[in-house]
């Protein structure tokens, strides 16, 4: 089923790399990345069977729907796009005549990442009723929970921020308003919340290991790919503005601004 599922996702990158050698806007990738990860786990929820049924049912509906609505939003943010996104715009510069080739690497990178983040819902279901403890019912309740709220959370982050954008009088300033008037990154905290589902339903299986991923991904969205980049562009085009923004607001868990 990995080696299989990691074969579509390779396929798919694929696709879009050559899309993106035409068009020269990598941002696909970040769609690429959220339908790879909402195919496996569609995939996955009809082919195993093994898992109570419902562990089953809430995976294949509430992961399939949270990684659907992402594919979504990230689609409408590409579509909308005039210019290459400059995380990639900036790869494309310094990989210079090796671009092509570089683009491809990191495509075939991000497939094997789909797979690494389809491997909680992937091994959730692929565990045999027999291994579920008395305490199932209870953990699916929490996960359920915690799924709603980040669900919540995020999409009203997401559809604030593309509003507050889409108008013209806006340009230039930072969006401080709604959830982002208590964390400067309220998408990225209730992204971070949703990969606790998943651990907390994997306490009832014996699938401590889950617990790696709540890490990882505060690890990518904090370190590496999320809030970093973030900052450092609002600061580079918004200056002052975005500085006050920074004194008075919480960086990520949403919290009381200061005065």
């Amino acid at each position: 089923m990995l080696l299989k599922l990691l074969l579509l996702d390779v396929v798919i990158m694929l696709i879009c790399w050559l899309i993106v050698t035409y068009n020269s806007r990598a941002g696909l990738v970040d769609v690429a990345w959220s339908f790879c990860i909402t195919l496996n786990v569609i995939i996955a929820a009809f082919l195993l069977n093994t898992a109570p049924i419902a562990v089953r049912i809430f995976i294949g509906l509430a992961s399939s729907i949270w990684f659907l609505r992402l594919t979504s939003h990230l689609v409408r943010r590409y579509w909308h796009e005039t210019e290459e996104d400059r995380r990639y715009a900036n790869m494309r510069r310094a990989m210079g005549q090796f671009k092509h080739l570089g683009f491809l690497s990191f495509f075939m990178f991000q497939a094997g990442l789909a797979l690494l983040f389809s491997y909680p819902m992937l091994s959730l279901l692929s565990s045999p009723a027999t291994q579920w403890n008395e305490w199932t019912n209870w953990a699916l309740v929490v996960a359920i929970i915690i799924m709603l709220l980040a669900f919540i959370g995020e999409s009203t982050a997401d559809q604030q921020l593309y509003h507050f954008k889409q108008n013209p009088d806006h340009h230039g300033q930072t969006m401080d308003q709604g959830l982002w008037k208590y964390s400067r990154h309220p998408n990225y905290f209730f992204e971070w919340l949703h990969w606790f589902a998943y651990p907390i339903l994997g306490l009832a299986a014996g699938l401590y290991l889950l617990w790696i991923y709540p890490l990882l991904m505060w690890a990518f969205l904090y370190y590496i790919t999320g809030i970093p980049f973030s900052e450092q562009q609002a600061l580079r085009h918004r200056g002052q503005n975005y500085r006050d923004y920074q004194q008075r607001t919480s960086m990520f868990i949403p919290w009381q601004p200061k005065e």
